[in-house]
C-alpha cells in the first residue's frame, strides 16, 4: 500500500470493504474499474481493457465508462449476476488534496429499481429464505414498488416441491438464504436454469433473533405487524432482508413499510412445468408474450396493472367466496359497456405511481415525474364518481380506497410546467410563472433587462437634467452611466466616478450596480430557487407515499378487473358456475388462445366431464394432430382462467375449484443434467404422484413414449391405475395414449372412461374432425398422418406393407411372451392364434429388435429425411428375415 499513490489507495480500501461486488470508483466524468474488476468487465462488455500509473512499476489493469451513461453497462452487468458498488465523489468541488469517495449504493439483481433497467409489466423481486428444523419462512420484496410478500411453509417431506412453486410464483431476480443448505443444493439447477436467480448464502451465526426483531420493528410499520408474526421463522426471514436492503440501498427502507401475509394454501399449486406445458405467461417455441394465455386476457391499461395480472394469473385462488367475488364484479361491469369503455379510457392515462414513488424516496425523480403523478392525480375524481354506481364489494372497497389526493395535486399542478418539461431538475425551466413572487421577479429582471436600463436611464435624465446621459455595458466595469465632458458639471453627488476618457466622464450608481448584480446572477439564482422549490415538492409527494401507494394498489385492481370484462365481452366469455363437489363440467369450451390464432378456421368446441366418481379420468386415444393436446389444455386453461376470477370461452361451464394443476406435455431430454427423454419424463410423472391430491386436476399426454412398447404400455397403465385409485389418488384426469390396448381399462377399472378424436376417412384421406366422442379409437392413423405430412407417396405404400408385416409379427411376440397365468385385456386383444404361429426363434428376436426402434422413435421431432432412414433400415432388417 504504500507504495501506491493516494488515490490508488483509496481505491484499495473500498475495494477491500466491498470485495464481492464490482466497483464503479468515479473519477470525473468515468466510472472506473481497477484489476480484477477491470478484466471481469471488459470481458463482459466487451470493452477495451487499458491501464493506469499507480505508483508500481507495473501499471493496474483499468476499464472505464461514462457516467451519464452507465445504465446499459450496469443492466449488463446485473443480468449475469454481478453486484455493483457505485463510489461517488461525496467532495467533488475540493480544490486541493485527494477528493473524498463514497460508496453510495450497492446495485444487485434483485435491488433495481430504475425504470430503465426494468419491464414495466413484470416485478423485480428479491427473495428471502430461512429454514428451521420446524419451518421455512419466505420473503418476496420488490423494491421498485414497495411489496413485500411474506409466508411460513411446515419443514416436511414435500418442503422442495411448496419451495419451488413459491420461487415460481415470484419468479425472484436473488436469494438470500440463510439455514441448512441441503434444500439448497436439491433445487440448485431448478434455481438457475428455471428461475434464473443468484443466492446469496447468509452466515447463519453473526446475527440474533433480537436483532432481527428490532430491525423488524423499527422499520416496519407496526400495525402490518400485528397478530402476523407468531412464528420467530417469519422475524428472521423478514430481518434479514431489510437488514440486506437497509445496508446495500440505503434509503430504500423508507419505501417499505407493510407486508402482505398469506398462506400457500390460498392459491391453486401452479408449478414451472404447467406455466410452461400450459402456454400461460410464455409460449413453448419463442418464449414470448404472444400466443399465450396472458397474451389473450391481457387488456390492462395501467403497468401496475400489468404486474399485478401476471401475479394473479400465476395464484388462482381456492376460496370460493373470493372467486365469485371477483365474477360478481366482472359481471356487473360487463353490463353497462358505455361505463366499462369511460373507465378503460381513465386508466390510459394514469402513468406507474408505484416506481415514481420508489424514485422519489430514492430522490432521483425529475419534474416529469411530478407532471405524471399530478395527471393521475387528475384522473381519479371522475374515477370514483364512476365506481359509485357499482354495488358489488370489490368495486365499492377500491372506490373507498382511492384517494383523490386533492390539494397536493392542485399544488403540483400550479407548480410544474405541463409542456417540454426538462428532464434534469438544476438547469431551470421546470416551475411555472406565478407560483413564487421571488422567482417571477428574477425572471422579469432576466428576460426584461433592457426595458429595466432604460427605466434607470430616463429616470437619470429626468432627475439630473443631463439629457445626453446614457447607460452602456462593458466587461471591465458592467453597466455604468456615461455624461459627457459639456454636462459634467450637472453630475449629482451620488454618482461615483469609474472612468475618464478624452470626451467623456464614467459613472456608477449603488441602483446600478445593483440591478447589474441581479441581472448578472439571475439565471443561477433562477436555476438555484427552481431547484429548491421542485425540492419543496417532491418532498410533499414524499409525505403522502402510503396514501399515493394504496390509491396506486387499488387502481392496478380496478385495471385487472376492466381487463377481464372486456376480453369476456369481446371473446364472448360465459360466467362459471363455482362449487367444490368435484365436477368439472364443460359445454361447446374452445381454447383462449387457439380460437384466437385459428385465424379463418373456425374452432371446434367440445363438452368435457370430469368427477370424483365414475368419471374420473377420461383416457383420450385418437392420431397425431387431431386435437388430443389442445383438447386437454383447454381444460386445465378454463379452470385456471375461473379461479383469477375470469369468464371463461365455454357455452356452459362449472368448474369444482382444484387445488393444483398438474401437467406431463410433451417430450424433450435435459442435456444439462444428462437426461434422456424418458428419465425427464418419468421424473415428471414422479412429481405429480407425489404432489398431487384427490382435488387436483392432471394433464397426461402420451406417457411411456421413450422406452420399448411394452414398457411404455406397461407404465401408462399402472400410472392409471394408481391415479384412479379413490384409495391411492382418485385426482380428475385426462390422459392421452397411442396405447390403443388400454381402453379395455374403462371395463376394469372404476371411473374411467374413454374418449376419442373424431376421424372421418375416405379411402386413402382422412379428416379430423376435431370432436371429442366417446369411445376409444380404433386405429391410429399414423401413416394417414405422414401423407397429410406429404411423406412422397412411394414411401407411404412401402410404409403400408411394412406395417401388415409388423402388425403380424407384433402377433406372435406377444403370443410367446405372454407369460404363464391369468390373461390381461392388453394380451387378449394382441395374441394370434396358436395355429398362426409361424416364426421361428430369430424372426422373434427380430420383431423385438423392430418394435424397440420403432418405440424409440420421437414422432414430434423426427425429420423426414430421418424417418426414411429408418424406413429403409427396417426395410432390410425385414428382407434379410424374409
Amino acid at each position: 500500500m504504500d507504495n501506491l499513490s493516494p488515490m490508488m489507495q483509496q481505491y484499495i480500501n473500498i475495494k477491500n470493504q466491498n470485495k464481492n461486488s464490482i466497483l464503479f470508483f468515479r473519477l470525473g466524468d468515468f466510472y472506473e474499474m481497477f484489476y480484477d474488476d477491470a478484466k471481469i468487465v471488459s470481458k463482459e462488455l466487451e470493452l477495451t481493457l487499458t491501464g493506469k500509473d499507480c505508483g508500481k512499476g507495473e501499471r493496474a489493469p483499468m476499464c472505464g465508462i461514462p457516467y451519464h451513461s452507465c445504465d446499459s453497462y450496469i443492466a449488463k452487468l446485473i443480468e449475469k449476476g454481478y453486484k455493483i458498488a457505485i463510489c461517488e465523489q461525496s467532495d467533488e468541488n475540493a480544490h486541493k488534496g485527494l477528493i473524498k469517495r463514497d460508496v453510495v449504493r450497492v446495485i444487485t439483481p434483485g435491488t433495481v429499481y430504475e425504470n430503465n433497467l426494468l419491464d414495466e409489466g413484470k416485478n423485480n423481486f428479491i427473495c428471502s429464505i430461512f429454514l428451521s428444523d420446524e419451518y421455512l419462512s419466505f420473503c418476496a420484496c420488490d423494491i421498485s414498488t414497495g411489496e413485500i410478500n411474506s409466508t411460513i411453509i411446515e419443514n416436511n417431506e414435500n418442503l422442495k416441491e411448496k419451495l419451488k412453486n413459491e420461487l415460481n410464483r415470484f419468479m425472484p431476480s436473488e436469494i438470500l438464504f440463510r439455514g441448512n443448505i441441503e434444500i439448497l443444493k436439491k433445487l440448485q439447477k431448478f434455481i438457475a436454469t428455471k428461475i434464473h436467480s443468484t443466492v446469496e448464502i447468509l452466515n447463519t451465526e453473526l446475527t440474533s433473533f433480537n436483532y432481527f426483531e428490532d430491525k423488524v420493528h423499527s422499520l416496519l410499520d407496526e400495525r402490518s405487524l400485528e397478530g402476523k408474526y407468531k412464528n420467530s421463522e417469519i422475524i428472521i426471514c423478514l430481518g434479514q432482508l431489510l437488514d440486506y436492503l437497509e445496508k446495500n440501498q440505503k434509503d430504500i427502507i423508507k419505501r417499505l413499510n407493510t407486508v402482505n401475509m398469506y398462506s400457500e394454501r390460498e392459491y391453486m399449486q401452479l408449478n414451472y412445468l404447467s406455466l410452461k406445458n400450459l402456454e400461460v405467461l410464455e409460449s413453448l417455441r419463442e418464449g414470448k408474450k404472444f400466443g399465450t394465455l396472458l397474451w389473450v386476457i391481457d387488456n390492462t391499461k395501467t403497468a401496475m396493472g400489468k404486474r399485478l395480472l401476471k401475479n394473479v394469473i400465476k395464484r388462482p385462488l381456492l376460496d370460493k367466496s373470493k372467486i365469485d367475488e371477483r365474477l360478481d364484479t366482472v359481471e356487473e361491469l360487463i353490463k353497462d359497456i358505455k361505463v366499462l369503455d369511460t373507465l378503460e379510457s381513465e386508466l390510459k392515462g394514469i402513468f406507474d405511481l408505484e416506481r415514481i414513488l420508489t424514485k422519489i424516496v430514492f430522490k432521483n425523480c425529475n419534474a416529469r415525474d411530478l407532471r405524471s403523478i399530478c395527471s393521475a392525480l387528475s384522473k381519479l375524481p371522475n374515477i370514483k364518481l364512476i365506481l359509485k354506481q357499482f354495488k358489488s364489494s370489490l368495486l365499492v372497497n377500491i372506490e373507498n380506497n382511492i384517494d383523490c389526493l386533492s390539494n397536493l395535486k392542485e399544488l403540483i399542478d400550479l407548480g410544474i410546467v405541463e409542456s417540454d418539461i426538462p428532464l434534469t431538475v438544476k438547469e431551470g425551466g421546470i416551475i411555472k410563472n406565478g407560483f413564487s413572487k421571488e422567482l417571477d421577479e428574477l425572471r422579469s429582471i432576466l428576460f426584461n433587462a433592457k426595458d429595466y436600463i432604460a427605466k434607470i436611464e430616463l429616470k437619470e435624465k429626468e432627475k439630473t437634467g443631463i439629457y445626453k446621459l446614457k447607460i452602456g455595458f462593458n466587461k471591465v466595469f458592467g453597466y455604468y452611466l456615461e455624461v459627457p465632458n459639456s454636462q459634467k458639471g450637472s453630475v449629482p453627488d451620488y454618482f461615483i466616478r469609474k472612468q475618464t476618457l478624452s470626451n467623456c466622464e464614467r459613472y456608477v450608481t449603488s441602483e446600478l450596480k445593483e440591478l447589474e448584480y441581479k441581472i448578472l446572477n439571475a439565471k443561477n439564482k433562477i436555476n438555484d430557487l427552481e431547484y429548491n422549490i421542485f425540492l419543496d415538492l417532491r418532498n410533499n409527494v414524499a409525505m403522502h407515499l402510503k396514501e399515493i401507494q394504496k390509491t396506486a394498489t387499488n387502481i392496478a385492481k380496478l385495471d385487472v378487473l376492466c381487463s377481464f370484462a372486456v376480453v369476456s365481452l369481446k371473446n364472448e366469455y360465459s360466467r362459471p358456475e363455482i362449487s367444490t363437489d368435484g365436477e368439472i363440467v364443460l359445454k361447446d369450451a374452445r381454447h383462449p388462445v387457439i380460437e384466437i390464432l385459428g385465424n379463418e378456421i373456425l374452432f371446434i368446441p367440445n363438452d368435457t366431464l370430469l368427477d370424483l366418481k365414475d368419471n374420473r379420468l377420461s383416457l383420450i386415444t385418437g392420431p397425431n394432430m387431431a386435437g388430443k393436446s389442445t383438447y386437454m389444455r383447454q381444460v386445465a386453461l378454463i379452470t385456471l382462467m375461473a379461479q383469477i376470477g375470469c369468464f371463461v370461452p365455454a357455452a356452459q361451464a362449472k368448474i369444482s375449484i382444484v387445488d393444483g394443476i398438474y401437467t406431463r406435455v410433451g417430450a424433450s431430454d435435459d442435456l444439462v443434467s444428462g437426461q434422456s427423454t424418458f428419465m425427464v419424463e418419468m421424473n415428471e410423472v414422479a412429481d405429480t404422484l407425489k404432489n398431487a391430491t384427490r382435488n387436483s386436476l392432471i394433464i397426461f399426454d402420451e406417457i411411456g413414449r421413450g422406452t420399448s412398447t411394452f414398457d411404455g404400455m406397461s407404465i401408462a397403465r399402472a400410472v392409471i391405475e394408481y391415479i384412479a385409485n379413490e384409495n391411492k389418488l382418485g385426482a380428475k384426469t385426462l390422459f392421452s395414449t397411442h396405447y390403443h390396448e388400454l381402453t379395455e381399462l374403462e371395463n376394469e377399472i372404476s371411473g374411467v372412461k374413454n374418449y376419442s378424436i373424431a376421424v372421418k376417412k375416405k379411402d386413402n384421406d382422412i379428416v379430423f374432425l376435431r370432436k371429442i366422442i366417446r369411445g376409444g379409437a380404433k386405429e391410429s392413423y399414423g401413416i394417414e398422418v405422414a401423407r397429410l405430412a406429404n411423406i412422397p407417396l412411394e414411401v407411404i405404400n412401402r410404409a403400408k406393407e411394412i406395417l401388415k408385416k409388423l402388425e403380424f409379427l407384433q402377433g406372435n411376440y406377444l403370443k410367446n411372451n405372454a407369460g404363464a397365468g391369468k390373461e390381461d385385456s392388453i394380451t387378449k386383444n394382441t395374441k394370434v392364434n396358436d395355429e398362426n404361429n409361424l416364426l421361428n426363434i430369430k424372426e422373434q428376436t427380430v420383431a423385438k429388435e423392430i418394435l424397440n426402434t420403432l418405440a424409440d422413435i420421437n414422432i414430434e421431432k423426427i425429420t423426414p429425411l430421418e424417418a426414411l432412414n429408418v424406413l429403409s433400415k427396417l426395410v432390410r432388417t425385414l428382407e434379410e428375415t424374409a
